[in-house]
């Protein structure tokens, strides 16, 4: 684990953490940083120091707002292409989408921050419709250009802020250094990984993964392993003995969902179904995974349902839960 500071330090270092299950990617950031409370977490978000929006694959991520800008002029063109086929279905022409854009742009100035459901209202009153998901995909379509991310939640709400109120402006960043920054921080963050990894993770094409590395220069490293290369950061200390210590990691984890084979971390029994490591909360024991757990929060207590795959130690499993307990302010305890 890196010395963070905060759940922002967090979030730029990996580029971007992926953040559908809310609750879960808060915890995410929180036990890389020895557990932060959930409400410090929630704190930078309504503040705009990490921002949740959609900027790979699609799907909702946490992204730093110093690396909002450069990185969808890098990842958003092929989101868009992707999602053509969906925009056609709905009817979102061109010339639709640009009139929701000047709607969310009126509805929305001054720092006006709204629901999708009160900017799915202000759509329908202008005779466009926002049935059948389509406010979904309007607003995606509008996070990728730029123009909207989001804001501070209200209540468990949340809203959607104009970009240019809430981002402060940057300057330009060429194509190439923009790769070279994407493929860098996908490899100190999550390498040893293959240039296959890079790309789903990314949602870059191959060639722009290889031209990433080699315009980085020597910021990275590269091994051969089972006739598979794998790449990492340079400066990467050598692997040393691995730590006793047991994490609770909730689904989606950038430690599983990072990449493309994950049979290294888990059985293949554990990753080949809906019910496996990448959509349940895990159980990582010497890096790798050593079951699954569900919560339930109860008035006075959390509850931690746990199946193990194995024998897992008692103490620091229970030093895991204690942390997942101290994030949501509340004692944690497995379910009896």
């Amino acid at each position: 684990m890196h010395n963070f500071t905060s759940g922002a330090d967090v979030v730029s270092w990996f580029g971007a953490v992926q953040a559908q299950d809310y609750a879960g990617a808060k915890w995410a950031l929180a036990v890389r940083l020895k557990g932060a409370k959930d409400t410090v977490i929630e704190k930078a978000l309504d503040e705009g120091k990490i921002l949740r929006t959609h900027v790979m694959r699609p799907t909702w991520h946490f992204v730093s707002p110093e690396d909002i800008r450069w990185m969808l002029e890098l990842t958003a063109p092929r989101i868009n292409a992707g999602n053509a086929s969906r925009y056609r279905d709905f009817g979102l022409t061109e010339k639709v989408l640009n009139k929701c854009h000047d709607i969310l742009i009126k509805s929305l100035a001054g720092e006006k921050h709204l629901t999708r459901t009160e900017l799915s209202e202000i759509l329908n009153k202008a005779n466009i419709h926002t049935h059948d998901n389509r406010a979904a995909h309007i607003l995606m379509h509008a996070e990728l250009v730029g123009l909207i991310c989001s804001g501070p939640r209200r209540g468990k709400q949340f809203t959607y802020a104009l970009m240019d109120e809430r981002v402060p402006q940057a300057k330009p960043v060429e194509r190439d250094e923009a790769l070279s920054r994407l493929v860098e921080r996908y490899f100190i963050s999550h390498g040893p990984a293959t240039v296959h990894d890079c790309a789903w993770w990314s949602g870059l094409t191959l060639a722009d993964v290889k031209k990433g590395i080699s315009i980085g220069g020597d910021k990275l490293n590269t091994a051969t392993i089972n006739k598979h290369e794998y790449w990492f950061a340079a400066n990467m200390p050598e692997a040393g003995r691995m730590s006793s210590q047991i994490y609770l990691l909730p689904n989606y984890d950038e430690y599983i969902v990072g990449y493309v084979d994950r049979t290294a971390l888990a059985a293949a029994s554990h990753i080949n179904s809906r019910d496996n490591a990448l959509f349940s909360n895990t159980v990582i024991v010497k890096g790798k995974v050593a079951g699954v757990w569900k919560k339930t929060l109860k008035k006075d207590k959390i509850e931690i349902e746990l199946e193990s795959f194995g024998k897992i130690e008692q103490k620091p499993l229970k030093k895991a839960i204690d942390l997942y307990g101290k994030h949501l302010g509340r004692k944690a305890v497995i379910k009896t």
